[in-house]
C-alpha cells in the first residue's frame, strides 16, 4: 500500500517545509501540493531542515482534483464534522481501518485542506472517507504540519510493516467497484445532484476487503441487466 500526502492550497511556505519534514521523519516521501505557496523557497527550506530532497521531489498540480485522480482511496482531514458527510474516523483508528483494505486498495491518499479553512465542501465530496485528530479544546487548532505528523505517525507502522494480501491485483478492486456503481446509478438514473449519490459512497468506503469482490460481481450483473432493459426498450 502506497501512501501520498497532499496538501491542498498550502499558503505559508514554512508550513510546506514542516511538513516535508514531518513525512521524512516518519517514513513518507510522496508529498503532494495543489496550487501551492513557493514549495522551494528559502523559508520552506529552513523549515524542512535536512528534507529538501522532499521538497524537490514534490509533485505540483494546479488543483485538487488532478492532485489525486489517480489514487484509489482519499482520506480527507478536518478538525470539525461537516454536515454533507455522516462517516467519520478518528485517527487512531486509522492503520487498523486501512489494514483491513491492504487486498483491495493500493494507493492511498492523505489530503489535508488550506490553514485558513481546511477543506472546502466540493474537496470532501471527492474524498472515499473522512478522519479527525480528536482534540481536548476546539482552540487553538493544530497548524497544518502538526496535522500532516500525527497522521503520518499513526500510518507509519502500516508503512513500513510487510503487507500479506489475501487476494493481490493489478488494479485496485475498490477503485473498480466505485467506477462500476457510478455506471450502475447513471443507469438507474441517480446522479450526483442527488443526497443519496454521495451517501452511497461514503457507505462504500467502509466495505471490508472480503465484500469488496460479492459486491463487485453483483454491481456489474445489475449492470449488465439493466443495460439489458433498455436496449429491449
Amino acid at each position: 500500500m502506497e501512501f501520498h500526502f497532499i496538501l491542498s492550497h498550502p499558503a505559508v511556505a514554512e508550513n510546506i517545509g514542516a511538513a516535508a519534514r514531518a513525512l521524512k521523519t516518519m517514513g513518507f516521501s510522496s508529498l503532494r501540493l495543489a496550487s501551492p505557496a513557493s514549495h522551494l523557497s528559502t523559508d520552506a527550506r529552513k523549515l524542512a531542515h535536512g528534507s529538501n530532497d522532499i521538497l524537490e521531489k514534490a509533485r505540483v498540480y494546479d488543483t485538487t482534483a488532478e492532485a489525486i485522480a489517480d489514487l484509489d482511496f482519499i482520506i480527507g482531514t478536518t478538525s470539525k464534522k461537516r454536515n454533507i458527510r455522516q462517516e467519520y474516523i478518528p485517527v487512531r483508528e486509522l492503520s487498523a481501518f486501512l489494514q483491513n483494505k491492504s487486498g483491495t486498495v493500493t494507493t492511498v491518499g492523505i489530503l489535508f485542506g488550506s490553514e485558513e479553512s481546511g477543506l472546502s465542501n466540493e474537496e470532501i465530496q471527492r474524498c472515499d472517507i473522512l478522519s479527525y485528530i480528536p482534540l481536548a479544546t476546539s482552540f487553538p487548532s493544530l497548524n497544518l504540519a502538526q496535522a500532516v505528523m500525527l497522521f503520518a505517525y499513526e500510518l507509519s507502522g502500516l508503512h513500513t510493516q510487510p503487507q500479506i494480501h489475501s487476494q493481490p491485483a493489478k488494479e485496485s478492486s475498490y477503485k473498480i467497484l466505485k467506477d462500476k456503481t457510478k455506471e450502475l446509478l447513471s443507469l438507474l438514473g441517480i446522479h450526483e445532484a442527488r443526497p443519496i449519490y454521495h451517501r452511497i459512497f461514503e457507505r462504500l468506503a467502509l466495505t471490508k476487503e472480503t465484500d469488496i469482490h460479492l459486491l463487485l460481481s453483483v454491481t456489474e450483473a445489475m449492470i449488465k441487466k439493466q443495460s439489458g432493459r433498455k436496449k429491449n426498450s
